[in-house]
């Protein structure tokens, strides 16, 4: 495996955090080459010097894309910590929808629910969320239910979209009930259905940009991904999230995670062994 210099690691360090937000430390060298080698050995460059330099003469950007692709944590599997998932079924969802209800909020007749999940990666938190809701019985008919999933990845994005899991993703938090319940068999893979696909849609967006068209949201998850940002990128993106999220809306965040260092303009409640705030 080539590997990379101090120079060079400096170089992607500061272009990595330019495209994508995502701050590597020294000590990450490993997972800059663990991630950008394949690429490397494809386009033939015998160092990373020579790798930076044909993605800056690539006009159409198709490197940087895949750099992004490579470099973003996709860690993820269905119903990931649980905890959250059992907040929003016990909790959250029917606390919001008894507000909603009392409050006379209703769009076309039925009461709208606005889901987001931030960092989606390849879509199995916002499938999970979908899945929860239908467990909880609430469909297209009486609910306006509206989740978006966003990622900075294509590839990621486009996995989502499509919906189709091989058998190690689908394997990873799913019980056998739900699989059979919520899955076709497509090969030897699973696709969701599609009265769950319906349900959602998909974006590419970076985090680091502004909210542009986004409206506001009764519940965000914002799960693992604000630690690999820099102190500073988290606060401004927590006041992002801040102005994205309905006045009595609530943001879940990951387990080891905490907005006290970063921002008051979240109320932390704990339930269920999981955080929210509001």
């Amino acid at each position: 495996m080539t590997k990379i210099t101090p120079t060079e690691f400096a170089l992607f360090s500061k272009y990595i955090l330019e495209i994508s937000g995502i701050a590597l430390d020294k000590g990450k060298e490993y997972l800059v080459e663990t991630r950008l080698h394949p690429l490397l050995e494809e386009l033939g460059c015998k160092s990373y010097t020579d790798f930076y330099q044909k993605i800056q003469k690539d006009i159409r950007k198709d490197l940087e894309k895949r750099v992004i692709d490579a470099i973003s944590t996709n860690e993820t599997y269905f119903f990931r910590d649980k905890h959250p998932f059992e907040l929003l079924q016990h909790k959250i969802l029917p606390d919001l929808i008894d507000k909603r209800s009392q409050a006379g909020r209703k769009w076309n007749g039925r009461l709208p629910i606005r889901i987001w999940s931030a960092a989606s990666s390849t879509g199995q938190e916002i499938y999970s969320i979908a899945m929860t809701m239908k467990e909880l019985g609430l469909d297209l008919k009486t609910y306006d239910i509206k989740l978006l999933g966003t990622d900075i990845s294509d590839a990621a994005v486009a996995q989502a979209s499509y919906g189709r899991y091989n058998k190690f993703e689908a394997a990873r938090g799913l019980t056998p009930q739900r699989l059979q319940r919520f899955f076709n068999r497509d090969g030897e893979h699973w696709r969701i259905k599609d009265e769950i696909r319906a349900m959602a849609s998909f974006r590419k967006m970076n985090l680091m940009k502004p909210f542009t068209g986004l409206g506001k949201f009764d519940i965000i998850f914002c799960r693992n991904v604000a630690i690999y940002f820099t102190p500073q990128d988290r606060k401004m993106l927590y006041q992002k999230i801040a102005s994205s999220l309905e006045p009595d809306g609530y943001l879940l965040i990951g387990s080891t995670e905490s907005l006290s260092n970063e921002t008051a303009l979240f109320e932390p409640k704990k339930y269920l062994n999981s955080v929210m705030s509001g």
